[in-house]
């Protein structure tokens, strides 16, 4: 079943002195910092979606999408593809299998220790050859874990799978280390699963994050398109704005290669 999660109260209403806010923040970043944008959940060509993929296509900044498997339909992935013509810009990759959590007690995952290594096995490669046979090409053989967290054991399964690299939250590597040769492009800000209840304070912790993630030379973004409202929509266009206005001297647009 596809989450159909609420709106942050981060954007229940408009930032104030939004632009300039962001200039500030991107004046900060340390000199040809790697920044990558990831948008989670990814299956239907939704009018929400659609207006995710316009920005990102009029700044012409690149962006990945990690793409739920059993979500997936041909006609979905024809729409996907149909809205994201552009391959340097719109690169697909795997999300988990259904997005269903596992786990008995603690924090959710679908990929975690309450699961045998058959299992997660089988989920890895039916997810892969999902997305394999209805994106064809576009598929990328990258892995994003749904709540961005996974055990030790799909770590070697993942390399041993030949997995390209991983995108989790950063510090999860200190938590499960990945095996040689799989690189994980963590993402260190987050727009739309906020917890805060109060938007002033969730403004102030957002921009905290964009600035510390900015100052430390890698800056991934993780985007929900199914939690934008408008406010949250004109608040990517104008961070991708500041981002662009930054020049070269900042900002170094990276993919998970």
């Amino acid at each position: 079943m596809i989450i159909r999660p609420g709106v942050s109260p981060i954007w229940s209403e408009p930032f104030p002195d939004m632009a300039a806010a962001l200039d500030a923040a991107f004046e900060r970043a340390a000199s040809g910092v790697r920044i990558f944008f990831r948008a989670d959940d990814v299956a239907v060509p939704s009018a929400g979606f659609r207006r995710m993929v316009e920005i990102f296509r009029t700044h012409e900044v690149p962006l990945e999408m990690a793409v739920t498997p059993a979500w997936l339909r041909k006609d979905r992935a024809l729409g996907l593809m149909r809205l994201c013509p552009e391959t340097e810009l719109f690169r697909f990759h795997q999300h988990g299998w259904r997005h269903v959590s596992h786990q008995v007690s603690g924090k959710k995952g679908e990929f975690g220790a309450d699961r045998t290594e058959a299992d997660k096995r089988k989920d890895l490669v039916r997810g892969a050859e999902k997305l394999s046979g209805v994106l064809g090409s576009r598929f990328e053989r990258r892995f994003t874990p749904p709540w961005n967290r996974f055990d030790a054991v799909t770590a070697a399964l993942l390399r041993e799978l030949e997995y390209l690299c991983v995108s989790r939250s950063e510090g999860e590597e200190r938590k499960v280390p990945l095996p040689q040769g799989l690189p994980d492009h963590f993402v260190n800000v987050d727009l739309h699963t906020r917890n805060e209840s109060d938007s002033a304070q969730s403004r102030r912790a957002l921009f905290a994050e964009l600035v510390e993630a900015l100052e430390s030379g890698h800056c991934g973004v993780m985007l929900h398109h199914q939690r934008m409202n408008g406010a949250a929509f004109e608040f990517l266009d104008a961070l991708l704005a500041a981002l662009v206005r930054s020049g070269s001297r900042a900002v170094r647009f990276a993919d998970m290669d």
